[in-house]
C-alpha cells in the first residue's frame, strides 16, 4: 500500500489549516452560535455527488481533529481509488457547532484535492504509456502548494520541484538574462552542486548545444512547446541519453498522442493545479 503521506510537512499543514480556520470563523459562528445549543451533537455522512478520484482524506478528518480531538471519523474509501457517484466517503460524528464550523474548509480542501488527483487520473488513462511519468509544475494557488501536489501524487503523479529552492531549473528568461544558451552552460560547468539540473529548450537548434555542451552538467531536458516531427527528432539526437520532459499545452484533449512513444521520460502540465474542477462532494447531517 503506498504512503502518499510519507514525507508531508504535516507542521506546515497544521498551521495553514489553522490560519484557515481563523480565517472562516473570525470571533466565532454566529449562526450556531444563536440556533445550536453547545451540548449538541450530531452525524453527517461525507457523498462523492460525481464519478471522481478521492484525494485528500487525511486532510479532512485533521481538520476536524484541529477543532474538535473527539469528532469521530469512520472513511468508507481510500485514498488515490476512483469511485463512482453516490459512494458514502466517511461517517463523520460529534459536536454539532464544531462539525458546522468544520464544514466548510474540511470540504474545500478534499473537494479540490480530490479534482487535482482525479486530472492526473484521466490524464493517466488517456496516456497509456507507464514509460512516461506525469508531473506537476509550480502554477499552484498560493499557500495550498502543500496540498495540490500532495493530491498529485495521490492521483498517480510525480512532484517535480515543489519551489525554486530545491532543483535548478534553467528556463528561457535564465538563458535570455545570461545573453543565451552556451553562456548559460559554460556558467553551469563552474558551479558545484548535488541538485539536478533542468534546462529549457524552444528549439532544435538550441537542443543540439546542449547536447554538445550539457554533458556532465545537465540531468534533464525540457523540450517547450515542440511539435511532434521536432520531438521524435529530438529523441533521435539524444546521444547524451539526457532525460526528456515535455511541457507546454499538453492537456486531456491531445496526451493521447504521445501514447506509443518512446524515449520521453516525462509530461509536465500546469493545468493538473490552475485548471482542474473541484470534485462535487457533499456534507449532510443526518440527524
Amino acid at each position: 500500500m503506498i504512503d502518499y503521506y510519507k514525507d508531508f510537512d504535516w507542521i506546515i499543514a497544521k498551521k495553514l489549516i489553522k490560519q484557515a480556520l481563523d480565517e472562516d470563523i473570525g470571533n466565532g459562528d454566529i449562526t450556531s452560535e444563536f440556533l445550536i445549543s453547545t451540548q449538541k451533537s450530531s452525524k453527517a455522512r461525507l457523498i462523492l455527488k460525481q464519478n471522481s478520484v478521492v484525494a485528500g482524506l487525511k486532510i479532512f478528518e485533521f481538520v476536524f481533529k484541529t477543532l474538535n480531538s473527539k469528532i469521530q471519523i469512520s472513511l468508507k474509501a481510500k485514498e488515490g481509488k476512483y469511485y463512482e457517484k453516490g459512494k458514502i466517503i466517511a461517517f463523520v460524528s460529534g459536536n454539532t457547532t464544531d462539525l458546522l464550523a468544520g464544514e466548510r474548509l474540511s470540504l474545500n480542501i478534499l473537494q479540490r484535492m480530490s479534482g487535482i488527483a482525479n486530472s492526473v487520473y484521466n490524464l493517466k488513462k488517456k496516456l497509456d504509456n507507464n514509460s512516461i511519468k506525469i508531473l506537476d509544475t509550480r502554477k499552484t494557488t498560493p499557500n495550498f502548494r502543500i496540498f495540490e501536489k500532495l493530491a498529485v501524487k495521490i492521483g498517480g503523479g510525480v512532484n517535480h520541484r515543489f519551489g525554486l529552492y530545491d532543483m535548478i531549473l534553467i528556463k528561457d528568461n535564465h538563458i535570455n538574462a545570461n545573453g543565451g544558451i552556451l553562456n548559460t552552460l559554460n556558467k553551469l560547468k563552474r558551479i558545484k552542486t548535488k541538485l539536478k539540473i533542468e534546462i529549457e529548450v524552444k528549439n532544435l537548434n538550441e537542443y543540439q548545444i546542449v547536447q554538445d555542451q550539457g554533458k556532465g552538467v545537465i540531468d534533464i531536458v525540457m523540450l517547450d512547446n515542440f511539435d511532434m516531427k521536432d520531438v521524435k527528432k529530438a529523441i533521435l539526437m539524444n546521444r547524451e541519453k539526457f532525460k526528456i520532459e515535455l511541457s507546454g499545452g499538453i492537456s486531456e484533449n491531445n496526451i493521447s498522442r504521445y501514447k506509443n512513444i518512446t524515449g520521453v521520460d516525462y509530461i509536465s502540465s500546469g493545468s493538473l493545479t490552475h485548471s482542474y474542477y473541484s470534485t462535487d462532494i457533499s456534507f449532510d447531517f443526518n440527524t
